[in-house]
């Protein structure tokens, strides 16, 4: 399997990462982990715990782009150094950038995020190349 593979199976295990912090958030909060109404729980964490579920949102949401742009490449035939330098760069940005949410890293997390999408509009505009 191609390394830009692989990077897609670990970006979508990155979208749960921060769950576990936040599950631990809401059990130190509330004691609890309310399964009826587990969103409207999750708006009530603060510090951390709303953080890491936050990180978790948006990992979720960077997923999608991230592989749109995979298959764009793939589709195009954008050469493979090209297209994993780009995936191993968007892994790392989404793995720094969980880590600087949860340790309230500002402006760093922005950074991270930024670079991030940055490889997500190479690996999309490198058709063009």
């Amino acid at each position: 399997m191609d390394i830009a593979i692989w990077c897609l199976i670990a970006t979508f295990f990155l979208i749960y990462a921060p769950r576990l912090p936040a599950i631990q958030d809401a059990l130190r909060q509330e004691g609890h982990i309310d399964l009826a109404h587990p969103r409207l729980q999750q708006a009530r964490l603060t510090g951390r715990g709303a953080r890491a579920q936050a990180a978790h949102l948006n990992t979720v949401e960077a997923f999608a782009p991230f592989a749109a742009a995979l298959w764009v490449c793939y589709h195009y035939g954008v050469d493979a150094g090209v297209r994993d330098g780009l995936a191993i760069t968007f892994v790392i940005a989404r793995v720094l950038f969980i880590g600087a949410y949860l340790a309230d890293l500002n402006p760093w997390r922005t950074v991270v995020w930024s670079v991030g999408h940055l490889a997500i509009l190479g690996l999309f505009l490198a058709p063009l190349l």
